[in-house]
């Protein structure tokens, strides 16, 4: 029971921790997240159902499609329901993506349907058995995904010049346009790549849970958590913090049951943000004046 609650806990975990880092790029790059990342991972699962199940297309391009949607979600977000008005200097970018993520949750359930639908498919559809423990594949897999998506950013944001151009834009945004950086496209781009990893997450968790309209709005309240509770500006405390938060919530469940699991696992949370208000892998910003 705690080999399964262990491994399930660092496959729900590493979930978390993509849809967190979808939320710290885009703040590093312009202070501003996108509180639609649930929709974003709802879209994925629906849309590789779509074209999966319903349509019949091999996976491979079911998720390539699937992905490429998810990146013009992101776009349309940035370009218009944050961008007007964050460069006026507004705070309702933060309404206004809420707002964007409850009206696609919404299209979503007037064409798509309520009722939810399992993925099923074959090549990863199976239990594995480890120290006399059933285990899905996915369980194994989404972990091994998120590794590779980690070190695949770590290794763009060091050795190529895009990922020059966002430590630039991160560090000083008016540098970057002195220098001859678009920076509103920067920020696009951070954009698409949050709803892409989120895309990722969710045809990732569609095999182990029902896919229908409503299934991103728990996931992106937690994924918010997580970035909150491993400091949001920091890349390797929201993925300790999503592992962590992953671990404690299977935990919870052994022990307590999943009735009071999410009651404890936020309140958790809360004990643990006064006591480290910028999270528990985070650091104070240093303000010059």
């Amino acid at each position: 029971m705690i080999t399964a609650s262990i491994i399930s806990g660092l496959g729900m975990g590493s979930m978390y921790a993509l849809l967190a880092l979808g939320f710290h790029i885009t703040f590093i790059v312009s202070r501003t997240v996108n509180f639609a990342q649930g929709s974003a991972m709802m879209v994925g699962s629906v849309l590789g159902y779509t074209f999966c199940i319903t349509w019949g297309l091999p996976w491979l391009v079911a998720a390539f499609l699937t992905l490429a949607l998810c990146a013009v979600y992101g776009l349309a977000i940035e370009r218009f329901l944050v961008r007007p008005f964050h460069s006026r200097g507004s705070e309702a970018w933060l309404m206004a993506t809420v707002a964007g993520g409850l009206l696609v949750d919404n299209l979503v359930m007037f064409t798509f349907g309520k009722e939810p639908r399992r993925f099923l498919l074959e090549p990863v559809d199976q239990r594995l058995e480890i120290l006399r423990t059933g285990v899905d594949l996915m369980q194994l897999i989404i972990p091994a995904v998120v590794a590779v998506i980690v070190v695949a950013l770590i290794l763009v944001r060091r050795y190529t010049r895009l990922g020059k151009v966002l430590g630039a834009t991160v560090q000083n945004p008016s540098a970057a346009r002195m220098m001859g950086i678009h920076v509103n496209r920067v920020v696009a781009v951070s954009f698409a790549v949050s709803t892409v990893f989120a895309g990722i997450a969710g045809l990732l968790i569609a095999p182990l849970v029902s896919v229908h309209s409503e299934m991103g709005t728990l996931f992106g309240l937690k994924a918010f958590a997580v970035a909150i509770l491993g400091g949001i500006a920091s890349a390797n405390g929201v993925v300790m913090a999503g592992l962590l938060f992953g671990l404690t919530e299977a935990l919870i469940i052994v022990y307590l049951g999943s009735t009071v699991a999410q009651i404890v696992t936020f309140s958790l949370v809360i004990v643990a943000l006064a006591i480290r208000p910028n999270g528990l892998f985070g650091s104070r910003t240093l303000v010059k004046v």
